[in-house]
C-alpha cells in the first residue's frame, strides 16, 4: 500500500453529501417496511440540510431495498443521524430489517448543471491511508470504573484477519471517569470487521461481563436491544489528518475528551479539525496523526504524538493561535472537566491537558491481534 505524504479526510469541506442505506428485510415484511417509511419521511424532510431522498426496491429480490438521501453538507446529516430524534424516527423500521448498511459519500462530479445555494461539490479528491476508523462510547455506573477497566484490559483479542480483504489493524480503549471510548482501525470493510468481532466468543464474554456495569441497559441476545445500544454508542469520525512517511519511534497514543456546552459539539469538533489541518502542515509539530470523533456534545480527539504532549500542551490540545484558546473556552464545558474559566496561557493549557487526557486501558496493534 502506498502512503501519501499527507492524508486528510473531513466532514467539514462544505460539499454536498449522498447517503445510501442498503436494507435487507425479513421475509414478508415489505408492506410493513413501506408503511413505516411513509410515517417517517415527512419528519426527515423537515430536518435542516435535507434535500430529498428516494426509496427503491430490488428488481431481483423483493426483500432488498435501497434508500438514498442527499444533504446540503455533512454536518447537518451527522447532527441528525446521531440524535435521539433520529433514533425515535427510525425505530419503527427496525422490526422489519434483517440487516442494514449505511454508506456516506461526498459528491465530486454531477451532470445537469450547478445547483446554487445548497452546498457545493467536493473540491478535491480525498486521499486516505487505507484504514477506516470507528469509535464507540458509553458510560458505566459510578463506582464500577476499576472493575470495568479490569474487564476491558484482560480480554483475549479476536483474530485480526477477517477475510481476504479485511483485517483489524488496531483496537484502543480509554476511560475518562465513568466514560469508555473504544476506537477501532480496520483495513478493508468496516462493517464486516465489526460483525466479525461481535461474533467472537471472547468478545461476547467481555460484553456480557460489562452488562451489569452499564448505565444504559442492553440485552445482547435481543438483536433490537443490541442494535439500539450500539447505534447510540457509535461516534463517527468527522476529521482525520496524518503526516506521511515512516512513523517516528517516540510516538505515543492519547485520547483527549472535550465535553461541549449544550448544542456546541459540532462547532467544537469543527474548531479542532481546522486546527489539526493547519498543524499537519508544520513538520516540526508534535502531532503526527489526529482523528476527531463527535456525537452530539461529546467530542474525542485521538492523537499520535511525538514525545510527551506536556512539552507543548497548546499544540497537543489543538488550540494554537492567538484566539483559539478563547474560542475553545467558549465551546467547552470546562466545569465538566474541572477546569472552568478562560484559557489564558500555557499553565491553563497544561491543566486542561491533564484533565482532558483519557486513561489508556489497552492498545493492541494488528501484530498483537493476529
Amino acid at each position: 500500500m502506498t502512503t501519501s505524504p499527507y492524508t486528510s479526510q473531513s466532514a467539514f469541506d462544505g460539499s454536498r453529501m449522498r447517503v445510501t442505506l442498503l436494507v435487507d428485510l425479513h421475509e414478508g415484511a415489505q408492506q410493513e417496511f413501506l408503511d413505516a417509511y411513509e410515517q417517517m419521511r415527512d419528519r426527515v424532510a423537515s430536518v435542516p440540510g435535507h434535500l430529498g431522498d428516494q426509496l427503491c426496491q430490488s428488481l431481483e429480490n423483493p426483500n432488498q431495498w435501497l434508500i438514498t438521501s442527499e444533504w446540503a453538507t455533512a454536518p447537518p446529516y451527522l447532527a441528525w443521524v446521531n440524535s435521539e430524534e433520529h433514533f425515535d424516527t427510525v425505530k419503527p423500521l427496525q422490526k422489519c430489517v434483517r440487516e442494514l448498511r449505511s454508506m456516506r459519500y461526498g459528491i465530486v462530479r454531477e451532470t445537469g448543471g450547478a445547483r446554487p445555494g445548497i452546498g457545493g461539490l467536493q473540491a478535491a479528491v480525498r486521499v486516505g491511508d487505507g484504514v477506516t476508523r470507528h469509535a464507540l462510547t458509553f458510560t458505566v455506573k459510578p463506582g464500577s470504573e476499576s472493575k470495568v477497566a479490569e474487564i476491558l484490559a484482560g480480554y483475549a483479542p479476536p483474530q485480526a484477519r477477517v477475510d481476504d480483504s479485511t483485517s483489524l489493524r488496531r483496537t484502543t480503549l480509554f476511560m475518562h471517569g465513568n466514560r469508555v471510548v473504544r476506537t477501532v482501525e480496520v483495513e478493508g470493510d468496516l462493517m464486516a470487521a465489526l460483525r466479525h468481532v461481535s461474533r467472537q466468543p471472547e468478545v461476547r464474554a467481555v460484553e456480557e461481563a460489562l452488562n451489569p456495569h452499564l448505565e444504559q441497559r442492553r440485552d445482547l441476545s435481543d438483536p433490537e436491544s443490541a442494535r439500539a445500544f450500539f447505534a447510540r454508542a457509535a461516534m463517527p469520525p468527522v476529521h482525520h489528518v496524518a503526516r506521511g512517511g515512516p512513523e517516528p519511534d517516540d510516538i505515543t497514543r492519547h485520547a483527549l475528551y472535550y465535553p461541549a456546552r449544550p448544542g456546541c459539539g459540532m462547532a467544537l469538533a469543527r474548531l479542532l479539525s481546522k486546527q489539526d489541518e493547519t498543524a499537519a502542515a508544520d513538520p516540526a509539530g508534535p502531532v503526527h496523526r489526529s482523528t476527531v470523533f463527535q456525537r452530539e456534545d461529546i467530542v474525542v480527539r485521538l492523537i499520535d504524538v511525538r514525545g510527551d504532549p506536556e512539552t507543548d500542551p497548546v499544540m497537543a490540545l489543538g488550540i494554537h493561535g492567538p484566539r483559539k484558546p478563547a474560542v475553545l473556552a467558549r465551546l467547552l464545558d470546562g466545569a465538566a472537566l474541572g477546569v472552568a474559566g478562560p484559557l489564558t496561557g500555557e499553565r491553563e493549557a497544561t491543566r486542561l491537558l491533564a484533565h482532558a487526557d483519557m486513561s489508556l486501558i489497552t492498545d493492541r496493534r494488528a501484530a498483537e491481534q493476529a
